[in-house]
């Protein structure tokens, strides 16, 4: 029961049975009787592999048999990688390729996923409970029952007792990740070292700058204060053959801002010509492109993880998850006043692989 603070008088709930429907005064609590009673949990109904040992046995062979498969899947892969390599101009090499590798894969995943799916049900212990919110810091005895609990699973589900079950998943899980390995290889060419083409690009010194993607040279004199936009090497578009690997690596951008505003080091102090300056295009964080500069800051943003470089400062990292500076091309101009590169790159483009110096 309850008092009016103001009037001093008691309140007393107000009862669903002696209340019609929108007469309850406000502020009442209307308490109906009728609320649903928690039903609790079904009768458990035993399953087949509780009462017939030998379909137990018949679920525990399905099960590693399963596992067992997966292995065979991921192996399979493998096998179809080297077997049916891709041929370059061959559409159908590609196609056989995809097919195999593909089918290898869906069999490896199928298989673990149902046969860990057929262990749970029809093996593992099925019997419901109820598991109480307590607070998160645990005592000795809290600690003492989890032990007892992680045993209790143990024996519920048999991952201890039955062997085969045990040992064909662990295989499984260790071969599944072996097909991502040669995948992953065979994304760089298979008759070069893939150190080498990471580290150089197609510039080279005399190399003129030409727009992205009309490939026009471009003269010093036409880029004005303030403006940026990507650049490629000249003659990057006249490639037959991988023109969009050798693009990935040469694309910079381009950025013309006052001479007094560049922040240089010594070395480097030769690197730019009248407020140009020239960057690799590729962000150092996972290799997204960066493009939103902003003119007032000098600021550079690559818009996929929000990293941010200080053009004016040698594109050093400012924000964001990338960990180095944009690599600098160096650049000057020619006789005829186009714009041209001193070198390729003094460093790899992009992040940083596993040999990255």
């Amino acid at each position: 029961m309850a008092s009016d603070e103001t009037s001093g008088k008691d309140l007393t709930a107000a009862d669903s049975s002696g209340v019609e429907h929108g007469t309850a005064a406000a502020g009442t609590a209307v308490v109906a009787r009728d609320a649903v009673a928690n039903p609790g949990f079904p009768p458990h109904r035993p399953r087949v592999t509780d009462l017939d040992p030998r379909k137990e046995k018949q679920a525990e062979r399905a099960v590693y048999t399963l596992f067992y498969l997966s292995i065979v899947g991921s192996v399979f892969a493998i096998a179809a990688y080297m077997i049916f390599p891709i041929v370059p101009e061959d559409p159908g090499s590609v196609r056989l390729n995809n097919l195999f590798i593909g089918i290898g894969l869906a069999l490896a995943l199928l298989a673990l996923g149902i046969g860990a799916v057929h262990w749970g049900k029809a093996l593992m212990h099925d019997e419901e409970g109820i598991d109480e919110r307590h607070p998160v810091r645990g005592t000795d005895e809290t600690r003492a029952r989890a032990v007892e609990i992680f045993q209790e699973a143990n024996t519920e589900s048999g991952f201890g007792r039955r062997t085969l079950i045990r040992n064909s998943l662990i295989g499984a899980l260790v071969v599944f990740p072996l097909p991502a390995v040669v995948l992953f290889r065979g994304l760089a060419p298979q008759d070069q070292d893939p150190v080498a083409l990471l580290k150089q690009t197609m510039w080279e010194k005399g190399t003129r700058l030409a727009l992205d993607p009309s490939g026009a040279p471009i003269k010093a004199s036409d880029v004005t204060l303030g403006s940026s936009f990507a650049v490629i090497p000249e003659g990057l578009m006249d490639l037959e053959h991988g023109r969009l690997e050798e693009k990935a690596k040469s694309v910079v951008i381009l950025v013309r801002m006052k001479p007094q505003d560049l922040i240089e080091s010594p070395e480097r102090a030769s690197w730019s010509y009248d407020g140009i300056v020239a960057y690799s295009k590729i962000c150092t964080h996972v290799g997204c492109p960066v493009g939103l500069y902003e003119q007032q800051t000098h600021h550079l943003l690559c818009p996929c993880h929000q990293s941010q470089f200080n053009v004016a400062d040698e594109a050093k990292v400012i924000f964001g998850p990338a960990k180095r500076p944009l690599p600098q091309l160096p650049i000057a101009v020619d006789a005829e006043g186009y714009l041209i590169a001193q070198s390729d790159f003094l460093e790899p483009v992009g992040p940083s692989f596993w040999e990255r110096q």
